[in-house]
């Protein structure tokens, strides 16, 4: 550490600090609010495979890292258990898989919008019933609003677990890349959070 201090401060310390605050683009907000994308788009793949992609542009979730309300409707969309949209579709013979969530990458999520997508992998039947898919998967969505989220915490707890156990028994990484996302988590999180904040779960806001 010694040694890597020593370099960092020869290659870095000339670099003059201009004194200015790093750049906002806070007024850039909903950039996908034109007719253009409120509509159904058909995009013949390049293999076979049929997939429904359903977006939504939402607005800057950065600031609730801590709270992670995007990755909590991720679960329940996700969620493959009895009662749950997959297992429905399933039962159709109408879809193989779903997805959920937000990647966290710049694209997906950053200081002007969050995008929250839905993807589900039709099968040839299912195909011809993606209206009724899309349907579905609306009317699951309009189901855990109408609900919000769980009074008793046990869903988002259960979340938090996994997650803490994902992050203490992860496999080491490369060490270029680990260093990558750690110079990109010191733009997005406060100090204490700089190896944590993207992963942990901490705190439980039912309002967000």
């Amino acid at each position: 550490l010694d040694t890597l201090e020593k370099w960092v401060t020869e290659i870095f310390s000339e670099i003059p600090n201009n004194g200015l605050p790093r750049p906002s683009f806070g007024h850039l907000t909903q950039p996908f609010d034109t007719p253009e994308f409120h509509k159904l788009y058909r995009v013949v793949p390049v293999r076979k495979v049929h997939s429904l992609s359903i977006t939504w542009a939402l607005p800057p979730q950065e600031q609730y890292y801590r709270v992670k309300p995007l990755h909590y409707i991720s679960w329940l969309v996700g969620h493959e258990g009895k009662g749950s949209v997959l297992s429905f579709l399933r039962k159709k013979f109408w879809a193989l898989a779903l997805y959920g969530g937000n990647g966290e990458t710049g694209f997906e999520q950053n200081s002007t919008y969050s995008i929250f997508s839905i993807s589900v992998t039709l099968t040839d039947e299912g195909y011809k019933h993606f209206y009724e898919v899309a349907h579905v998967v609306f009317q699951y969505v309009k189901m855990l609003q109408n609900r919000g989220p769980d009074k008793r915490q046990v869903i988002w707890e259960e979340i938090q677990k996994i997650e803490a156990n994902e992050f203490h028994y992860q496999e080491q990484t490369d060490p270029v890349d680990y260093v990558e996302s750690l110079c990109e988590n010191m733009q997005l999180f406060q100090k204490e959070d700089f190896l944590t904040g993207d992963q942990l779960l901490f705190e439980y806001k039912p309002e967000v």
